[in-house]
């Protein structure tokens, strides 16, 4: 492992978005947004040449600049993906070359979902209205859905599953790793922590906790993990159209409140799999990649199988599946295994 970053083999080009799908969102965050576009080596001395196009986008908390972030020992993920395409990453060779793209939806309680909701914004319009059509313009692409995919991991692995099901027009294609799904295994499992956490410290009170959070550094108190991801999904799946906040525990025992759970339920990428439009989505799709750490914090192996049983139950490609020997962090090498597969199938 080389100690420092060296030239990249592609090049990343780095753009700003102004969204007019972001104007105005409920949070007050961003409407200028940070595109990076990685152009694999070659792109610049093959002027007639067009390239498939695969999205890589983030999980809860990600923003744009993680995606320099260095472990110890570890290259960057956009290291990694240059490496991929210069016949140096997992596999025999070099892939196809396409074009990654690494889209920016944070939101300032930590993510979006990739949804339009009116408790963040509309980053799934952003993404598909905007994302999409700003890079079609602006670089060679094969600008069809036989040649898009969608990656991601953790939050990044559910948007990467449901985006194409909203919209099969514009994505033929998915990668999941340890996306968000089944949700009675990944997010209910947390509701009773984060009742005693409200309980203990704010008297039940969401606001009181958000209040305090925010005036100090982030995740300085016990239980700030959980009560930030079920805010953060609360905020995605379940808020009203006047933008009022519902959650789907009761802040005090953690009981659940069933009609607010059912609203979650409808997002659950299990469970929009099985509906008509879901399924006919997902057997429109010409590839599906889904995988896990087999010991995942949050069972998001359950739900990877969950998810692939939907898939198959739907009609859709046989999907490529792996549960892995791991957990749900530092799974970023994990990456340039479903780009590489992307790359071969989305190309043809």
């Amino acid at each position: 492992m080389r100690p420092w970053s060296r030239p990249l083999r592609g090049r990343l080009d780095e753009a700003v978005i102004v969204s007019r799908a972001l104007e105005g969102n409920p949070l007050g965050d961003p409407v200028e947004r940070p595109l990076w576009t990685y152009l694999p080596p070659g792109y610049d001395d093959a002027p007639d040449a067009r390239y498939p196009t695969i999205y890589l986008i983030q999980g809860m908390t990600g923003q744009l600049d993680m995606w320099r972030n260095r472990s110890a020992f570890r290259p960057t993920t956009i290291e990694n993906v240059d490496a991929l395409f210069a016949g140096e990453g997992p596999g025999d060779g070099a892939p196809p070359a396409a074009i990654v793209v690494f889209v920016d939806c944070w939101t300032s309680v930590g993510g979006s979902q990739f949804l339009d909701s009116p408790g963040t914004g509309r980053y799934h319009t952003y993404l598909c209205d905007e994302v999409v059509p700003f890079v079609d313009a602006r670089y060679r692409t094969l600008a069809s859905r036989d040649h898009r995919g969608i990656a991601g991991k953790s939050s990044g692995g559910y948007g990467a599953m449901v985006t194409p099901m909203l919209r099969p027009d514009l994505f033929g294609a998915l990668a999941t790793h340890a996306g968000d799904a089944l949700f009675e295994t990944c997010y209910q499992l947390e509701f009773a922590a984060a009742a005693r956490a409200l309980r203990d410290r704010y008297d039940g009170s969401w606001d009181r906790w958000w209040a305090d959070f925010r005036s100090r550094p982030a995740f300085s108190r016990p239980g700030d993990d959980v009560l930030l991801n079920e805010h953060a999904m609360a905020s995605c799946y379940s808020a009203d159209e006047d933008g009022t906040i519902r959650y789907p525990l009761d802040g005090a025992t953690g009981e659940l409140i069933s009609e607010t759970w059912a609203r979650w339920l409808r997002w659950d990428p299990v469970r929009m799999g099985r509906t008509p439009d879901g399924a006919a989505a997902l057997r429109s799709l010409r590839a599906v990649y889904i995988d896990a750490g087999n010991h995942d914090e949050y069972y998001l192996d359950l739900g990877a199988e969950a998810f692939r049983r939907t898939c198959v139950a739907a009609g859709a490609p046989e999907p490529t599946f792996e549960l892995f020997d791991a957990g749900h962090g530092s799974i970023e090498y994990r990456y340039p295994i479903a780009i590489r597969y992307l790359a071969e199938r989305l190309g043809e």
